[in-house]
């Protein structure tokens, strides 16, 4: 697979931040400021081809919300900022990774010397079960 471009530059108006009371670290800080954001991008503004829409799609996951717009919420850093900057990064980085096209696969065939191998295993694997049975004195 081809490598992910460093940076995707997500236009301003597809992007709309609510800001939430965070939990984990912050002290009383928590319980006051509304540190954590959840960032709503509205996919149809990115304008993006139906092929790169359709593996943003599929990479988004549990993330796309019905209307055509990804969900993300950071709320991993104590300041306001840090966690828009994190969770803008994440939407770049997803709208990026979906840019790239995925390399095809060519189809090949087993060469005749794997075939026998394989065969041979087999075999071989087989005399080994087949000797496993009951004893029989005859």
């Amino acid at each position: 697979m081809t490598s992910v471009p460093d940076a995707y530059v997500l236009p301003e108006d597809a992007l709309e931040e609510r800001f939430l009371a965070s939990t984990g670290p912050g002290g009383q800080n928590v319980n006051k400021v509304a540190t954590a954001v959840q960032l709503r991008v509205d996919v149809y503004a990115l304008r993006l081809p139906p092929s790169v829409f359709q593996r943003l799609k599929v990479l988004a996951g549990s993330r796309w919300v019905e209307g055509g717009a990804i969900l993300v919420t950071a709320r991993e850093h104590r300041t306001r900022e840090a966690n828009r900057e994190a969770a803008r990064a994440r939407i770049a980085a997803l709208v990026a990774q979906a840019l790239v096209k995925p390399e095809r696969r060519i189809k090949t065939k087993p060469t005749k010397a794997s075939k026998e191998r394989r065969l041979t295993g087999k075999a071989t694997r087989s005399g080994v079960k087949a000797g496993r049975g009951k004893v029989r004195i005859d």
